[in-house]
């Protein structure tokens, strides 16, 4: 798990259809590398099925009241 680079948030967010911009990018790579780094000490030791798998799901999920 390393901080993620605008080089790479670029692409990631066009697929996700929120193309951005360098600035923008480097401005994303500033506010969440902090993140990465605090967990750069247990990366790798996580298991894989802490992860989200079904999170793009759960995000487009309509709820009806």
């Amino acid at each position: 798990m390393t901080r993620p680079t605008p080089k790479e948030i670029k692409p990631i967010a066009q697929v996700a259809g929120v193309p951005v911009d360098d600035e923008i990018a480097t401005r994303i790579s500033n506010s969440i590398g902090p993140a990465f780094e605090g967990f750069e000490a247990i990366a790798g030791t996580l298991p894989f099925d802490l992860e989200p798998a079904l999170y793009p799901i759960a995000q487009t999920l309509k709820v009806s009241k």
